[in-house]
């Protein structure tokens, strides 16, 4: 398990969206040096389609290099209004959403491997982590992430404050 100081769970929202602000995260990290290594391979919107950046960017329509070149602008900042401030600029230089299909995102992506196609692979994923995560309960990617990254899933019940 590793926990890794800066990166937000992907439960936690910026704006309407969950995992959004984890990718502005994982951007930071990355340009800072401070992102691990097999995090690396799942930055932006190439490779993998169901990688949740790639994911995230198809969502709002916008490219994960335009997106990381707001988020390491000059000045940008890093706090909750500068996140909200990038999203919005995702939102006029991409697809706009409505509320409706926020909503439908955050709950997608929140039961993302729960009773679904991806159910295996989390499930595989669960077995690799072994004994330190065979005991805890993860039913979705979110779950995982957040087990892996040394957060009890269930502690907080985060998927019914989205």
């Amino acid at each position: 398990m590793t926990h890794i100081p800066g990166l937000r769970n992907p439960y936690a929202k910026v704006g309407r969206l969950v995992y959004f602000g984890r990718m502005i995260d994982k951007i930071r990290l990355h340009a800072a040096g401070k992102l691990p290594s097999d995090y690396v391979s799942h930055l932006g919107d190439t490779g993998a389609s169901g990688r949740f950046d790639a994911r995230c960017c198809r969502f709002l329509g916008v490219r994960h290099a335009g997106l990381a070149a707001q988020v390491l602008a000059p000045g940008a900042g890093d706090t909750p209004a500068d996140d909200e401030k990038i999203l919005a600029w995702a939102h006029a230089h991409g697809t706009p959403r409505t509320d409706e299909e926020c909503n439908i995102w955050n709950r997608y992506m929140a039961k993302l491997g729960w009773r679904d196609s991806a159910h295996a692979l989390v499930t595989m994923r669960i077995a690799e982590g072994g004994a330190a995560l065979a005991d805890k309960k993860i039913e979705t990617f979110f779950d995982y992430i957040d087990a892996e990254e040394g957060r009890d899933p269930a502690a907080e019940r985060l998927w019914e404050k989205i």
